[in-house]
């Protein structure tokens, strides 16, 4: 079973996600805050981070590059990102693809959409 990290301030998103993702089958854990979601990556393996990019204190882009650094350290590979976000803002656009994250999806976005990009990160 692939295992999904939902990060995303927005309690309501986190558990829409979660459900949905869960409908689909997949493992997920949740974090609300960048600092949490790397302590989850610290404890256990995940196949997929879906990630928001815009939180207080550490934003999406500055968790991936801590999480990516952590498991650099660890001889592990780099998980796979979607960033999701309500805004538009091409320097973040340019963040995510030096992240070579898997997708960039705005929101509100179609829930067909988002799984099928999660299916494409997890190589389904």
């Amino acid at each position: 079973m692939k295992k999904i990290l939902i990060l995303d301030d927005d309690k309501l998103v986190t558990k829409s996600l979660a459900r949905l993702l869960e409908r689909e089958g997949y493992s997920i854990g949740c974090a609300e805050s960048g600092s949490q979601a790397i302590e989850l990556v610290k404890e256990s393996d995940f196949d997929l981070v879906v990630s928001d990019i815009r939180m207080p204190a550490m934003n999406g882009i500055e968790t991936l590059q801590n999480i990516n650094s952590i498991l650099k350290q660890k001889n592990k590979k780099q998980i796979p990102v979607i960033f999701i976000t309500g805004y538009s803002d091409e320097k973040n656009h340019e963040a995510a693809a030096e992240l070579e994250a898997a997708d960039f999806i705005y929101k509100p976005f179609d829930k067909d959409k988002f799984l099928g990009s999660v299916k494409t990160a997890l190589g389904n």
